[in-house]
């Protein structure tokens, strides 16, 4: 059975419950199982053992993340738990170093990751809406979530291995969260979600 470890990236702060995020986890285990996938969530919002959780991420065939973005950035709790994590995973199942030699240091800088043949796939919701994303003029200078504000969370997981399997974006959930454009997202998400996973499960099954 093919494995799936889901991170639950959202958290309790200031104005933000977190609940978006417990949606989109409830969402995508739900989803998963259906498909015959087995499935492991963890919530950054949760104590955590490092060493148990870097277990997860070796159990993993795929890594899911769920998160907000906070001033364009994963939130803090979520940085927290990598940084544990990921250290735990030192020599660990996740990297050996970061892949350079002392005689050529200049070089196969990002190369030491332990995860090859593994994949991530990542959520994140926002209060920006699509469109400053994409229209000229706008604050991202049309410059799309990945290649912009996720670019060096992408690299993070590079560098352990890991390749992207894909990626879903929910926008404008602060101004103009309705339960209609919620309802219709959960539509789209899960539909994308079977498309992206059923595919990778042959791949995993050949």
């Amino acid at each position: 059975m093919e494995k799936v470890f889901v991170i639950n990236g959202g958290q309790t702060f200031a104005h933000s419950g977190g609940t978006l995020n417990k949606s989109i986890t409830g969402w995508t285990k739900e989803t998963l199982e259906k498909e015959g996938f087995q499935v492991r969530v963890s919530h950054v919002d949760n104590d955590f053992d490092p060493v148990q959780e870097a277990e997860n991420f070796k159990w993993a065939d795929i890594v899911v993340y769920h998160f907000p973005v906070w001033w364009f950035q994963v939130p803090n709790r979520l940085k927290f738990y990598i940084d544990e994590v990921f250290t735990a995973g030192h020599k660990n199942g996740i990297y050996e170093s970061d892949g350079r030699s002392r005689s050529n240091p200049q070089i196969n800088y990002g190369t030491g990751g332990l995860m090859h043949g593994k994949k991530y796939f990542v959520t994140t919701s926002w209060n920006a809406p699509d469109t400053a994303f994409t229209m000229e003029g706008e604050f991202f200078q049309q410059k799309s979530v990945d290649e912009g504000v996720l670019f060096g969370f992408h690299r993070m997981n590079a560098f352990t291995g890991m390749e992207l399997l894909g990626s879903f974006h929910l926008h404008d959930m602060e101004k103009n969260a309705t339960v209609e454009r919620i309802n219709q997202y959960e539509i789209e998400y899960k539909k994308y979600l079977q498309e992206v996973f059923v595919k990778e499960k042959c791949v995993l099954q050949d």
